[in-house]
């Protein structure tokens, strides 16, 4: 019988032997990734990539997230690690994607790689996982240097056209939900659109996520399970007892020139439509932390925040945890943000499942990666593009549905946003 205050050991929990050394001479993460296959979070050539997969866990339903956060704590506790690095991503780590709702098709998955290449600060580490029960070689000595990079596959051109939602069916679909907002049925709701494609076989996957890491270094170029993307917003980062969290919400295109660019954030500075939008968001995320944190500090205003093809409202988050919640506690509490759903939360997304014809899947959900002590660092899964392993691809992009939303400029805001995904393929 389980004692009281532990958790019963899951069949699926598997005896991890880890060992985290430092290593010298990486100076880029990405070409060391699986070309068909790759494990990568990165900003700013910072971060981790994953090679092979030692453990696999899947979760579906409405408690897919705290059922990871359980059975993540069973993973650690029955690991050995050893872990000279010490720092944010070194040590025993697992990668995670989760789908946006609760009655989708689409898994939700940790991953712990068998090797992990990270980089942070100057500093950089190799991580080797065996699994003891099957691995003769769990208590071997650690590798002594990095694995080698490959060269990319040849270049390739895809084209993604209209999904299951059409150009004029967002559109329609925008204006019911104004309808809605004016009836008073919701505050807000953010409505998604899809572009699908087909990659050639063997199209190497590191292609389109150098082109997004390189075009947008200030966001997290992220791959986990097929899910790849180049991400504006971060929902959590847990480090040491601390809490933070980017707020996105408001959008308007850059400018052709210096004059016009100065003009077009000033404009969203001001634009009493962007900042209803960006309130509900900001709001949503104090009320998930509320009850993790004894005080958390936010700007006294939302900042205007330069991305290469975007300004967006930005409101930056911090706190400190009063409880033993883990990052995987937190996405939990904290998705789904206004963000990328709407206020009240539970009337928006019954709106999206009204009015989207399609399954989000991962788009908008949390990806990003838990550590053994259950510090990471996750964003929400924008600017995005699920890749199946027959090589179909389905992208995504949404936008915040407020009272005085026009539908034909909604529909150009989701065109800007497929920019990223769009140029990355193509």
């Amino acid at each position: 019988m389980t004692q009281p205050g532990t958790i019963a050991p899951h069949p699926r929990v598997r005896h991890l032997t880890v060992r985290t050394h430092k290593v010298d001479g990486v100076r880029t993460l990405l070409p060391l990734g699986d070309p068909h296959h790759p494990l990568l979070w990165v900003r700013q050539g910072n971060g981790i990539v994953g090679m092979g997969e030692a453990l696999r866990l899947e979760f579906s339903g409405p408690t897919r997230m705290s059922d990871a956060a359980l059975l993540w704590r069973e993973v650690a506790a029955a690991a050995d690690v050893v872990d000279e690095v010490r720092m944010p991503g070194s040590g025993l780590v697992a990668f995670g994607t989760f789908a946006f709702a609760d009655s989708s098709e689409k898994s939700s998955v940790l991953i712990v790689p068998r090797t992990i290449i990270g980089r942070r600060d100057g500093q950089s580490w190799m991580t080797e996982i065996t699994v003891s029960d099957t691995d003769a070689l769990s208590d071997a000595a650690p590798t002594a240097s990095a694995p080698r990079s490959t060269p990319f596959g040849p270049e390739y051109r895809l084209s993604l056209t209209p999904g299951a939602e059409s150009a004029d069916g967002f559109k329609a679909h925008v204006a019911e939900a104004v309808d809605h907002i004016v009836a008073g049925d919701v505050d807000k709701v953010v409505l998604a659109r899809d572009l699908h494609g087909h990659l050639p076989a063997g199209a190497d996957l590191r292609r389109v996520l150098a082109d997004l890491a390189l075009g947008y270094p200030n966001c997290w170029t992220y791959s986990v399970d097929g899910l790849i993307g180049s991400s504006p917003e971060t929902l959590v980062t847990v480090s040491r007892g601390s809490v933070t969290a980017r707020v996105l919400a408001g959008t308007a295109s850059r400018g052709i020139d210096a004059a016009s660019d100065t003009r077009a954030a000033t404009d969203l500075m001001s634009s009493t439509k962007d900042q209803d939008e960006h309130r509900f968001a900001v709001q949503s995320v104090l009320e998930s932390l509320r009850a993790h944190t004894a005080r958390v500090i936010t700007s006294e205003a939302p900042f205007a925040l330069k991305l290469p093809n975007l300004w967006h409202l930005a409101t930056d988050v911090e706190g400190t945890l009063t409880d033993a919640a883990t990052s995987l506690d937190l996405i939990d509490a904290m998705h789904p943000t206004a963000a990328v759903a709407g206020a009240p939360t539970a009337k928006a997304t019954a709106l999206i499942d009204e009015l989207e014809p399609f399954d989000r899947g991962r788009f908008a959900g949390p990806v990003g990666w838990v550590g053994a002590n259950g510090d990471g660092e996750w964003a929400i899964a924008l600017r995005s593009a699920q890749v199946e392993p027959n090589g179909d691809v389905t992208a995504y992009a949404g936008c915040g549905i407020v009272a005085d939303s026009d539908p034909a400029k909604e529909l150009a805001e989701t065109s800007m946003k497929f920019r990223p995904i769009l140029d990355a393929f193509g």
